[in-house]
């Protein structure tokens, strides 16, 4: 069996199985949206390194957010595009490991910064006369350094056990980019460690960052309850609605594909929500912290003011 063996040198990815004109129609909408969130975030990371008075540990940790959203982005949509435009078009063994190993890098990055941010607001609320000096400049950079080398060395793990798998299968993944499951699939070996890792590390990068932000929060609203001044709670409620829509927007989808009932599964609905997960929440999170977030209206119209005075 061994020798009628071929090993796999590149990929086919399947991605949308349109017909041609509703191909042409998502590579124009995709590529607005791409636009768009390539532009929302480079917003966001301008506005933090123009405005002084946005160079806090809460708009450390978003322009942390920003680069991994643009990263995500640039990871995958392009080849996304380019498929969409020639379908025929395949991907390297190498660029797909790599493609996997980047996906894998910036989604649990992203885990980790908005566990970060929900402790600096638990910190700003629950703790106001101790933040300067529990949130300092070294603490923050720490949490932000931590969350990229946790990220880094368990996308290494994933990419170790699965550069020494042999593929020999159909080369056809069924997705619009290198997604971990799908290519393991494709594998002519046992999978099981790989598919228990993937797993595995879903639950220790979701399930439990998820519940450390939910008793994070349930505190915040605890002290948020017990401040007597209206206009003290709103402010409170909206520094902290934005982070929550965007902890609901990214845990929701990655818990449903991962952790979810049949996971790893090629299911169209998954296929979906991925392309939600990688499109769409980086696109939304910058219009959410820009429209919710009073702080980033008032740089946006200080910045702006700026450039009309010039």
């Amino acid at each position: 069996m061994r020798n009628n063996m071929t090993s796999i040198t590149e990929f086919l990815l399947l991605g949308f199985p349109l017909g041609p004109r509703m191909q042409v129609l998502l590579f124009g909408l995709f590529s607005l949206f791409y636009t768009f969130t390539l532009l929302g975030n480079g917003a966001i990371l301008g506005l933090i390194c123009l405005d002084p008075r946005l160079r806090m540990p809460m708009y450390f940790f978003l322009s942390h957010l920003a680069m991994v959203d643009i990263a995500y982005a640039c990871n995958t949509v392009p080849w996304m595009l380019l498929n969409l435009l020639d379908p025929a078009m395949p991907i390297s063994f190498g660029g797909c490991m790599t493609q996997t190993f980047l996906f894998l890098t910036f989604a649990i990055t992203e885990c980790l910064l908005l566990v970060a941010m929900s402790y600096d607001r638990y910190v700003a609320i629950c703790q106001p006369l101790r933040y300067s000096a529990i949130m300092s400049w070294r603490v923050c950079i720490t949490l932000a350094v931590t969350s990229w080398t946790i990220g880094v060395l368990l996308s290494l793990i994933h990419l170790m056990l699965l550069l020494p798998l042999p593929f020999c299968m159909s080369p056809k993944i069924d997705h619009f980019f290198c997604e971990i499951m799908a290519v393991l699939k494709l594998a002519c070996a046992d999978t099981h460690i790989n598919k228990n890792m993937v797993l595995a590390g879903a639950v220790s990068v979701l399930v439990g960052p998820l519940s450390s932000i939910v008793v994070s929060y349930v505190c915040i609203l605890c002290a948020i309850l017990r401040i007597q001044s209206r206009e003290g709670q709103r402010k409170a409620f909206s520094t902290c609605s934005s982070h929550l829509c965007v902890v609901g927007l990214f845990y929701g989808t990655a818990i449903i594909t991962y952790v979810g009932p049949g996971y790893g599964n090629p299911k169209e609905q998954k296929k979906y929500l991925l392309l939600f997960h990688s499109l769409f929440n980086p696109m939304l999170n910058p219009l959410i912290y820009s429209l919710r977030n009073s702080e980033v209206k008032n740089s946006l119209k200080r910045v702006l003011g700026i450039g009309r005075a010039m």
